[in-house]
Parts: C-alpha cells; structure tokens; sequence
C-alpha cells in the first residue's frame, strides 16, 4: 500500500510540472522541474500533422490576389490550428509564372516555421505572364516533386492552386496534369484549386485539376474575395507581439545560432513590412499550441528551462546568448526569469484582446451578411470538411479572420 501510495505521488508531481510549462506559470531558475516520465507507446499521444502547400501564380495580373494572400495566411494557419486536437503545422510555397518569365518556378519547402514562409511570401510579386497558359503543370510537379511530404499516410496533406490561366499543354520535356494528379492521388495529396477571375479556359482546368485531385474547386474575384476588415485592437495586439518576440533567448551550436538569427530577422522583417491587421493575426496563431514551434523556434533557453528539457548549469557557455557568456550564473537566472514573467503577462494581455478583437470581427461580419462568398469561407471550409479523415476535429471551431 505505501509503495502505491508513493507512486501515485510522484505521478501527480509529474503531471503537474508537465501541465504547468504552457502558460509558464510557477518558474523558479533555482529548482529542477522533472522530466516527463518515458511513454511506453508514444504514437497514441502523437498530434496529428498537416502539411499544405499554396502554389501561386504571380504573374502580372495577380497582384491583388497575392496581396490578399498575405494578409490571409495566418488567418488561415490559425484557423487549421483551432483543430482537437491541435496539429502540428507545416507550410510551404511554389511560386510560378511561366517560360520566358523572370522565373519559372520558386519552391520553399515545408516547415513549421511560419515567420520564415511568411518573410519569403512578402517578396512575392506580380510581374509577367500576359500571353494566357502558364506554368501549371510545372509548378504543379515541383509541388510534388520538390517538397518533402510527410510519409504518414494519416498527415492532412493538402495543395492549393491559385491562379487565373490554365496550364500550358503544348510544352514538350514536361509532366501534364493529369499524371500529376494520379501520383498526388496515390500519395494521399489533396490537390484544391481556386480560380482568380471568370476566364472559361481556366475554368475547365481548375475543376478538372480539383476533380482528380479529389479536391474542391473555388471561383474568386481576381482580387481574391477576401474579407479586409481591422479592428480597434490590432495596433495594440501588433505593438505587444513585438515585445513578446522580445523575450525570446536562444542557445545552441554555431550553426544552430545562425539559424535562429535567421529566424529572429524574420520576424523583424514582418514586424517592419506587414499590416498591423496581419501582424495581429500572427499573434493570434502564435498564442495557439500549433503555432508554439514557430514562436519558439529550435533552443529558445526561456522556455526549455522552464519545462526541465535543459539545466542552466549543463549549458556551455559559448553556447548561451553572446549578452549573457560574461554574467555571473546569479545573474543569468535573474534574466531568464525577467524574461519568463514579461512572457507570461505579455500572453495574458495578447490573449484578452484576441477575443475582444474576435468578437468584434464576428459582429461586423454579421452585419456585412455572412461571409460564405469570402476566400476566407471557402479555404477554411473545405480544410474542415478534408482534414476530417485524418483525425482532426473542427466541431465548434469558429471562421477566423
């Protein structure tokens, strides 16, 4: 009896320093918290996974599409993060204009890192193109091809295609679609398209792309028919997302330091050239347990303390942030701690104007009648109803804008 009693105490304990680590709550740089015990069969605690991947014609005519691409996107991560329960995330890009063009195809691949998609999304520009067909097919196969899918035949593996012309067939040395299509079938890959604009041409290979691709077709106005609606509370929300990116420590390797500076100008760069509606999207995902890897990143010391994955006293200092090698080990948990409670007040605040901000925009869409016309609508409707295969469950989840 005392051997179960004793057990049962130090699962509670566990339990409790686990549940703990999210919200940062009872941080102490003096006590170790303990690790989580091992887990006997690890794939029935496993999250569900998506990956998607939006190919974008940008050709000239597709400026205002892309424009509302950018300000959508975290709208559209946060939506797939409100899933239970909740994803891991995985973005990538394929870009196209067509032979002749600048370029052909542009490819980044998946990742969870949100900031670095979004950073290369801003540089996206709409430029050439002009004769009709495009590179469909092209850009179709590198999205294949060229991105590293998932092989977990249960991860939401999904494609958008958005564009306004219909794919060039007369190209020689290139996969058609419809071959294309069969090997994403076989690989459990989505294919969506959504149409910019009413060209008839396109029309009939949008729907038959959507058709074998077991996907839904979308028709848009060429600017994308997305809602652009602020509120009151975006520039607050926006000027508090840059202060909790702020409390961000990192450690780790050279490389591994490089790799987070690239990150951290990232997110400068979106803070510097997005909306304040956009960047108050992002904060909105990034307050989400999906959106928690693109917030942290690889080695952020706040938070791997906190949750006992890493003791200060085992952290070599060269690997620590060049601010903190020189201070004494005191002062190094002094600031690390100052860094956990701004996070923590910082998440508390974000939080409270998000549903402030949410409730806001769900009036003024009401009031606007509904928003079912809305590229917004459309996306993250067919992501409900398609994901649902894999395990992921939007019951209750509501449109975000």
């Amino acid at each position: 009896m005392k051997t179960k009693l004793i057990a049962i105490a130090l699962f509670a304990a566990t339990a409790a320093a686990i549940a703990a680590y999210p919200a940062l709550e009872a941080y102490d740089v003096g006590k170790t918290v303990p690790q989580p015990p091992v887990d006997l069969n690890p794939a029935m605690n496993e999250r569900p996974k998506v990956d998607v991947v939006f190919v974008l014609d940008t050709t000239g005519s597709m400026g205002g599409m892309l424009e509302a691409a950018k300000e959508k996107i975290w709208s559209i991560a946060s939506n797939m993060a409100s899933a239970r329960p909740a994803p891991e995330i995985r973005i990538g890009l394929v870009a196209f204009r067509d032979r002749g063009d600048d370029y052909v195809t542009k490819v980044r691949d998946l990742s969870p890192d949100m900031d670095g998609m979004y950073a290369t999304l801003m540089d996206y520009q709409a430029a050439g193109g002009g004769d009709g067909p495009e590179s469909v097919n092209k850009a179709l196969d590198d999205a294949l091809s060229r991105i590293s899918w998932s092989q977990d035949r249960n991860t939401y593996k999904v494609i958008f295609l958005v564009g306004d012309a219909p794919p060039h067939m007369d190209y020689p040395n290139e996969r058609q679609f419809p071959a294309i299509l069969a090997d994403a079938r076989g690989r459990q890959i989505v294919v969506n398209t959504i149409q910019c604009g009413r060209d008839g041409a396109a029309r009939m290979s949008w729907v038959d792309i959507a058709q074998r691709g077991a996907g839904e077709y979308f028709q848009v106005d060429q600017t994308g028919s997305a809602l652009a609606l602020a509120t009151p509370f975006d520039r607050r929300i926006a000027h508090l997302s840059k202060q909790l990116d702020e409390t961000r420590l990192y450690y780790g390797t050279a490389q591994q330091k490089k790799r987070q500076q690239m990150k951290l100008d990232a997110a400068e760069k979106l803070h510097n050239g997005s909306s304040i509606e956009s960047l108050a999207r992002r904060a909105e995902f990034n307050l989400s347990k999906s959106g928690e890897s693109n917030f942290l990143g690889e080695n952020e010391l706040v938070a791997d303390i906190a949750s006992g994955r890493i003791e200060l006293d085992n952290i070599e200092t060269s690997a620590l942030p060049s601010t903190m090698q020189a201070m004494a080990p005191a002062e190094q948990k002094r600031i690390i701690a100052e860094k956990a409670e701004q996070r923590k007040a910082l998440r508390q605040e974000i939080e409270a104007l998000t549903r402030k901000r949410s409730d806001y925009l769900d009036k003024k869409v009401e009031e606007l009648g509904g928003s079912k016309d809305s590229l917004d609508y459309k996306i993250q409707s067919a992501v409900k109803v398609q994901a649902a295969d894999s395990g992921l469950n939007y019951a209750g989840s509501k449109m975000r804008y």
